[in-house]
């Protein structure tokens, strides 16, 4: 059975009066062995669905994109899917043809999907009703959604016996974005009536009488404010054994439809009336359980607990980018089809008040207090001088979650996807294990499940110094980076808030934060992935839905605490400079650092660095810090160099006609990559240029090219490129600083044609055209910046211009590419004439002379 939190008997409680609180602290609790670091192995599927598999015990995550990933563990996941690979699609054998009907009203080649498939957020189900075509009963059903535009987007269904598929195409079920006339998106011929959805069938089998006149605007359009997009279904099973399918997102909100269990097909209610507490019943959508108006809230999950006695909730607000400021959300009800409302008590539906007309506001926050806010932006920060490496953990843009009760574990889980700060869009799989507060309300444990049991603890282990995290209730990309609060022994909480907290019924936390109220949890050991040891950490929810988490550092000497800054300081800090540098004046547990600097006009004691002229040395400057905390005090200095500026000019030319060779002889040989600029192996070739011999990419290769080309906010980079096919994403110049900091020259984005990306720690910066350069021809790119000022070219026009371009190349080691990058489809074509200026922006009649004379001799 799942743990159910109960009151503890009356006897239990008068022990625990009788006991005195010493002896309870001094007790030693069986602590979790720190001996050995844990190894997590990690899958990236997005909108992740969890089952497991009632025959072998497995868990699987279905998602967006038909990834997926199983487990046995819940911490070690391994991909089993092939993405949209057609025809041999392990999850939809010919994918094309299987969801053909699907395909015919979105997601394949069509407006937003052009050029490829959108085929989103599935939910796999055991059905052990359902009847197979052979009669046999028992299926597993994946209730799946292709989209097209924002609007526009259909539910299908496919079943197979085997759990990893394939899956065969069954029906689809639910369409939106329909009109009442004759129209088609942009890059779209799919006639959007509604006669070409299942409606024209529904209405002449006599499900539904006719079409409902809401669902269109006054000149036929479809109406969304009112009625949702139909993707992110979701199978609830009830607890009169009863299926249903909560789905919808975004515009007209979230809605619920009983299924058939024998058929998995839904019951439309066929006529249209209101709940007893006024929410929407259509004929055929259902009826509205959440959300509405165009507000953010997507990615419905809904599950029934029957020892809680209530059906919880999961809604996600928010963009999913890492600064889209995704979380998740609950709600909860005794019953199915709702009303559902948050510890407040606020509706998941949303009022009326925020009827703005058709369209979706991702910009509206008029939500934000609406729902429980599980979690949201957030980084456990390791301060100087801590354990580990690196910035902490946490998480950017978390959301659509699904949940678990595993019956046989006795634990619940919340699986979502995650994005992580420093990283962009990289996402992977993360399970927590969630325990109800005394408010039967599941609230999430802060580290992601890593085995651990949920145990009596007690008070000597529970006090001491925490990081702490307070959610919120903002919908927003910011990172809530954790404080410092103190659980001293006299029960008082002090630090970043004040008050008192509270160790009850074995392992359950209440604190009391003035001004805030009482947040109602457990106390649980966790292992901390960033100083690699299990830790005692707690996890509380207030009666206004706000979570808190805190994770506790072992206690230290002040002269240890200041020892230990000294020594990450001694080790980590940069001894060549080309820019400014950070001097910390905070560490851990709040220690204070101060420093002095020996050459200020080289570097000032804010770090701010100032390099000597070209005709002038290096200068070296002795950085002194002292380091304070409580009586403790240390002093270190450490030398830095700051290099003299560069005579700008260019760094390379690789023209291809003496192989990879630089042709001006200050930097190597470019040298051949696999199909990430990180790895070996691939094979460039050579064929006929621009100019003399090319370099022949094949769309597996790429080449890397020297460290350092670039050294700093001023520099240009041309090149002339001939690709063979477009492929989006794909980078023909790339440099890195880091994986997180980067420009790249990329022939096609969705979003910007042919362009330059940036990414700058967790900005991003895009320099979009007005063109995508074809196939099979020569086109001249050149970028050029100076001190943040941009300009990019297309065959020597000015195709953009702006300011403030990140400043990503400041040190002297940055690593540059052609054709591939750390994570895209490498360039497939020809590439020739490929100069990188260091220091140098070139003017607009030097850009314009080398698309107009490519054969330029080396200057």
């Amino acid at each position: 059975m799942k743990i159910h939190f109960k009151r503890l008997l009356f006897i239990s409680l008068v022990l625990l009066l009788l006991i005195p609180s010493g002896v309870l602290g001094n007790e030693k609790p069986s602590n979790t062995s720190n001996a050995e670091p844990l190894e997590f192995r990690n899958a990236s599927v997005h909108d992740p669905s969890i089952i497991k598999d009632p025959k072998t015990g497995t868990y699987y995550v279905y998602g967006s994109h038909i990834d997926g990933a199983k487990s046995t563990d819940l911490i070690n996941w391994d991909r089993f899917t092939n993405g949209y690979t057609t025809p041999n699609n392990k999850v939809y054998g010919d994918l094309s043809a299987n969801l053909a009907e699907s395909f015919k009203w979105a997601g394949e080649n069509d407006s937003d999907s052009r050029g490829g498939y959108a085929v989103w957020a599935p939910d796999v189900f055991w059905n052990k009703h359902y009847v197979n075509e052979d009669g046999t009963k028992g299926a597993y059903m994946i209730y799946y959604c292709v989209s097209s535009t924002y609007i526009r987007s259909a539910i299908g269904i496919a079943v197979s016996k085997n759990i990893e598929g394939p899956f065969k195409y069954v029906d689809t079920i639910m369409y939106s974005g329909f009109t009442n006339k004759n129209v088609s998106d942009r890059n779209s011929t799919v006639n959007k009536h509604w006669e070409n959805t299942n409606l024209a069938d529904l209405i002449e089998d006599g499900v539904i009488d006719e079409v409902n006149p809401d669902w269109f605007t006054a000149n036929g359009e479809y109406n969304n404010k009112l009625y949702t997009n139909a993707i992110d279904a979701n199978i609830l099973q009830a607890k009169n054994n009863k299926l249903y399918m909560t789905y919808g997102s975004w515009s007209g909100g979230t809605f619920i439809l009983e299924l058939d269990k024998k058929t998995g097909l839904p019951k439309y209610p066929g006529k249209d009336g209101k709940t007893e507490d006024g929410r929407m019943i259509d004929r055929y959508f259902g009826t509205k359980i959440a959300s509405g108006y165009g507000r953010s809230a997507e990615g419905t999950y809904a599950v029934y607990d029957k020892e809680a006695g209530y059906y919880y909730l999961y809604i996600t607000y928010g963009g999913l980018a890492s600064d889209g400021g995704y979380q998740m959300r609950q709600f909860r009800s005794k019953n199915p089809d709702g009303p559902y409302v948050d510890a407040k008590g606020n509706p998941a539906v949303f009022p009326e008040s925020f009827d703005l007309g058709v369209g979706n506001f991702p910009s509206n926050k008029d939500h934000k207090d609406i729902g429980n806010k599980m979690i949201g932006n957030f980084l456990f920060k390791r301060d100087l001088g801590e354990a580990g490496t690196g910035i902490g953990t946490g998480y950017l843009s978390p959301g659509h979650n699904s949940y678990l009760i595993d019956e046989e574990l006795g634990k619940e889980f919340i699986v979502t996807h995650a994005r992580f700060p420093q990283q962009g869009e990289m996402h992977e799989v993360r399970v927590h294990q969630t325990f109800k507060n005394s408010k039967q309300w599941p609230v999430p444990t802060p580290y992601r499940y890593a085995g651990e049991t949920i145990k009596k603890v007690y008070e000597g282990v529970v006090t001491g110094d925490y990081k702490f995290i307070n959610h919120g209730k903002e919908i927003t990309g910011s990172l809530t980076e954790s404080t410092w609060v103190k659980l001293n022994s006299d029960y008082t909480i002090s630090g970043a808030v004040t008050g008192t907290w509270k160790l009850y019924g074995n392992y359950r936390a209440a604190l009391t934060i003035d001004g805030e109220g009482t947040y109602d949890g457990v106390f649980i050991r966790q292992y901390d992935p960033t100083s690699e040891q299990w830790v005692m950490t707690f996890s509380a929810m207030s009666d206004e839905g706000i979570v808190i988490w805190g994770s506790h550092v072992d206690a230290s000497s002040d002269e240890e605490l200041v020892e230990a800054i000294k020594q990450e300081l001694s080790t980590t800090f940069p001894t060549t400079v080309i820019s400014d540098v950070t001097l910390p004046t905070v560490a851990t547990r709040g220690a204070e650092i101060t420093w002095e600097s020996s050459n200020p006009e080289a570097v000032s004691v804010d770090g701010e660095v100032t390099r000597p002229n070209a005709e002038t040395e290096d200068a070296v400057v002795d950085l002194t810090a002292t380091i304070t905390f409580g009586e403790a005090t240390e002093t270190l200095t450490v030398s830095v160099t700051v290099l003299k500026k560069e005579q700008g000019g260019l760094a390379a030319f690789y023209d291809f006609n003496a192989g990879l060779k630089d042709a001006s002889g200050k930097k190597a040989d470019a040298t051949m990559t696999g199909d990430r600029l990180n790895n070996t192996g691939g094979q460039i070739t050579f064929a006929e240029g621009k100019v003399g011999q090319a370099a022949k990419f094949d769309g597996n290769s790429g080449l890397r090219l020297d460290n350092g080309l670039i050294t700093g906010d001023t520099y240009t980079v041309s090149l002339w490129l001939k690709p063979e096919q477009i492929t989006e994403f794909t980078t023909s110049f790339f440099g890195a600083e880091t994986a997180n900091n980067w420009i790249s020259v990329v022939p096609k984005t969705g979003w910007g044609n042919t362009m330059v990306w940036s990414h700058n720690g967790d900005q991003w910066y895009d320099a979009v055209t007005d063109r995508t350069i074809p196939a099979g021809e020569w086109s001249h790119l050149t970028l050029t910046v100076k001190e943040g000022e941009v300009v990019f070219y297309v065959n020597g026009a000015a195709k953009y211009t702006g300011t403030n371009f990140p400043n990503v190349f400041t040190s002297i080691d940055a690593e540059f590419g052609l054709g591939v990058n750390y994570w895209d489809i490498p360039f497939k074509g020809l590439m020739d004439e490929v100069r990188v200026y260091d220091g140098l922006a070139l003017p607009a009649e030097q850009v314009q002379s080398l698309y107009e004379n490519p054969a330029q001799p080396v200057q």
